[in-house]
């Protein structure tokens, strides 16, 4: 048994790999001010549009248009071209628009068509940065690994989501908006720095497509002719699409439903929710093989919690609440990820991710606005329920699906 193997069923396996080491640090960072964006973006359109729902999700819905629209060419390029170069460009350029931001905040000539404009420009570089970061996994850190460092980088994503709440609010009562999304920019130095220091040779040799045509067809073809590919991509579109909306159903939660406008309060659930988010990542890395019937459990714990947020009577019941939303929903996604990364072919993989992206965070541009008009006419807590059904439907229809074909993550390439 290879050294590799032993380790699957570590909690922190990956991190032995140097190069995923660094990639981890630099994305811990990274991320963190990503989170501290994403919460003074919505606090500031709330201030821009005093409280319009609608226009909040619109905003997050720009964010992820180009993703729905274009995101299987940003698999095409991953799968064709080196992916480290790629995200040296997305990386930059998402920092650049976040220090424009920022600087307009601070001159007092920021506008919501401006907030739109960026929004639209960051959605267009995750459109490339999502599927080479995600098909980058494995020249990292192999195929062996694959699943665990899918987990922890959940749990990377989720510690933003825990320290970048926290400061963002720290910087919001001391400097206002401006300097989280200040911040931010400089936090994308991390990752650019952690991918100079990798070391090639420690890389993975992945096979590459040749350009030519008909590839992005020939993507769609393989991951719809796949069985299990097929179904976790039609249930991450479900989820993506109602449940996974609390940029939009949260801030509105705080301030219209527990009448509190402190940006701390906000801080506070979020911060909740990325406790327990991470605690889900590191107990789905625990597991090397993940399997249809752990999907369809953390589907329905999913739904069944955020039914509990959104009866919530008060902060504190929410919060707690949201520990276990964000534990099960994370466990999810990281699961999702790692299923269909085992299951696809290498010279796929890039094309298989953006599918993955497109499900999880292009439709976002149906969903938020759809939520946010939702919320706009009755309250947050419909919102929120919204979702929680379709969570709910989606774990069920797991349920059925295991039980019919008894499916499990093949270790085929």
């Amino acid at each position: 048994m290879s050294a590799a193997s032993r380790l699957a069923g570590q909690t922190f396996a990956a991190l032995v790999v140097r190069n995923f080491r660094l990639y981890f640090i630099g994305q811990i960072i990274s991320v963190s001010g990503t989170w501290m964006q994403s919460v003074a973006q919505g606090w500031l359109i709330l201030q821009i549009t005093h409280h319009n729902a609608f226009l909040l999700g619109v905003s997050i819905a720009l964010q992820y248009l180009p993703m729905l629209l274009f995101g299987s060419y940003g698999g095409v390029l991953a799968d064709r071209y080196n992916k480290r170069i790629i995200l040296y460009f997305t990386q930059g350029s998402s920092g650049i628009l976040a220090l424009l931001l920022g600087i307009c905040v601070l001159l007092h000539a920021v506008s919501l068509p401006l907030v739109f404009v960026i929004a639209v420009l960051n959605g267009i570089s995750n459109l490339f940065d999502v599927p080479a970061r995600q098909a980058f996994v494995q020249e990292m850190v192999g195929r062996n690994l694959i699943a665990n460092a899918v987990s922890l980088n959940s749990v990377i994503m989720n510690a933003g989501r825990l320290i970048g709440p926290a400061i963002a609010t720290l910087f919001i009562a001391l400097t206002g908006t401006a300097g989280c999304f200040i911040a931010n920019s400089v936090s994308y130095l991390a990752v650019i720095t952690a991918l100079v220091a990798m070391r090639d040779s420690e890389l993975t040799p992945i096979r590459r497509e040749r350009p030519g045509k008909g590839q992005l067809r020939s993507g769609l073809r393989y991951a719809w002719g796949t069985p299990l590919i097929r179904t976790v991509l039609l249930s991450v579109v479900m989820v993506g699409t109602f449940a996974f909306n609390f940029t939009t159903t949260l801030p509105l939660l705080v301030q219209v439903t527990f009448h509190d406008e402190h940006a701390s309060a906000y801080g506070y659930l979020l911060g909740a929710m990325g406790l327990g988010a991470v605690i889900g990542g590191l107990y789905v890395a625990r597991r090397s093989r993940p399997t249809v019937k752990l999907l369809a459990g953390l589907g329905l714990t999913f739904g069944i919690s955020m039914t509990v947020v959104a009866l919530a009577p008060n902060m504190t019941v929410a919060a707690l609440a949201l520990v276990v939303t964000g534990g099960s929903s994370i466990a999810f996604v990281s699961t999702c990820n790692a299923t269909l990364q085992l299951n696809s072919r290498e010279e796929y993989r890039g094309r298989v991710m953006s599918l993955h992206g497109i499900a999880f965070l292009g439709t976002t541009p149906i969903g938020a606005p759809i939520v946010g008009a939702i919320v706009a006419a009755t309250n947050p807590r419909v919102g929120l329920l919204v979702g929680s059904i379709s969570s709910l439907v989606v774990g069920a229809f797991l349920v059925v699906w295991s039980r019919s074909t008894a499916p499990r993550v093949s270790t085929s390439n």
